[in-house]
């Protein structure tokens, strides 16, 4: 059975930053992880870039052909909307397409059917942000999926704030999951993990 976590944030993400979120992407795919993410420019692009098999990603499109994306679930029920519509301040001034946007991120935290959660985020924004508390216009985006999961007690680890691949390496040992890197063939890659800063 897949575990899913969802790989998103700032199309504004940094060069570097990037980097690490494909590798991170990698070496999740190694451990087991499947990604969720929305095929937005910077850091959606830089954590699908790490998925090896389509069988461990799920690609949510507000419509289809986002971005140039061929592949992808683009269709939008009214219930992803109405939860788009209760976790964005400003929804009903949104345009259509925003509003579209807002809802893909529904998928993104509770998968195709709404009904299957991620086990965590991993993220890039401008001003670190981690929980609903913490999100501002600066928040971006992104904010709508990291409020969702703050609801759902989806912990997040957002790549602006130092150590943030340690905690998540942390989490997953609370979790029972880190037996997964004594495989073989994931070994040198939990060694990198750990290392990533």
């Amino acid at each position: 059975m897949m575990r899913w976590y969802a790989g998103i944030g700032s199309r504004r993400t940094p060069p570097e930053v990037a980097e690490r979120m494909t590798r991170a992407a990698m070496r999740l795919e190694a451990l087991g992880f499947g990604l969720r993410s929305g095929a937005a420019q910077g850091a959606d692009a830089a954590f699908e870039a790490g998925v090896s098999n389509p069988l461990a990603k799920q690609i949510f499109l507000p419509w289809r052909g986002f971005n140039g994306h061929e592949t992808g679930r683009c269709t939008l029920s009214q219930d992803a909307m109405d939860m788009a519509k209760r976790f964005h301040p400003g929804f009903e001034h949104l345009s259509i397409p925003a509003k579209k946007l807002m809802a893909r991120n529904s998928y993104q935290i509770l998968g195709p059917d709404l009904s299957d959660p991620v086990l965590f985020v991993l993220c890039w924004t401008p001003d670190g942000c981690e929980s609903a508390q913490e999100r501002q216009r600066g928040t971006g985006g992104t904010g709508q999926a990291i409020a969702m999961a703050s609801a759902c007690s989806i912990p997040v680890f957002n790549m602006q704030r130092p150590k943030a691949l340690d905690r998540l390496r942390e989490f997953l040992d609370q979790q029972g999951l880190l037996h997964l890197l004594n495989e073989p063939k994931v070994e040198r890659l939990s060694v990198e993990f750990a290392q990533s800063k």
